[in-house]
């Protein structure tokens, strides 16, 4: 592969992942479901944190219809992108720095913001119609305050702070 076109789809390939975020943050089910592989031989699959192995298009798709619709607000930040091709395929990983909320239940328009870090990796297939996502699976980022919170050993197997 050369140069160039290594370069390109590079760029391709963030420009598909940013859509991603972007028809997630705007709400627009329409686009998410275009970016995924929809070629009728590939099953795609996508684990949400906390969430179980999701397999094929009907089951995927309504993940993302359920949480479209129960979520009022959602922004990502993304950091920590790195971009691995190998052929038609290629591997995003990033951090998700994620703020959202949900309707409020005093009657007022938005409810509380929550923060939340979550590791993601994206892979995508090169299509005759774009990248295409094949599989999303996002995992939530243990805080230090949910390390300390617990007497024992840390995560990392030391003892917190007295």
């Amino acid at each position: 592969m050369t140069d160039s076109r290594r370069q390109s789809d590079r760029a391709a390939v963030e420009a598909a992942n940013t859509a991603f975020y972007e028809a997630m943050e705007t709400g627009d089910f329409e686009a998410v479901s275009a970016l995924w592989l929809d070629d009728g031989a590939t099953p795609i699959s996508c684990v949400h944190p906390g969430w179980p192995v999701l397999t094929g298009r009907g089951e995927v798709l309504r993940s993302y219809a359920l949480i479209m619709a129960n979520t009022e607000y959602i922004q990502f930040f993304l950091t920590d992108l790195r971009i691995s091709l190998a052929g038609g395929t290629a591997v995003v990983t990033c951090t998700e720095n994620i703020l959202s909320g949900g309707p409020a239940e005093d009657g007022a328009e938005l409810g509380p913001l929550v923060g939340q870090l979550v590791v993601a990796t994206n892979v995508f297939r090169d299509t005759p119609d774009g990248w295409r996502i094949w599989s999303h699976h996002a995992s939530p980022v243990l805080t230090e305050t949910e390390d300390t919170d617990t007497e024992g050993p840390g995560v990392d197997g030391t003892e917190p702070p007295a």
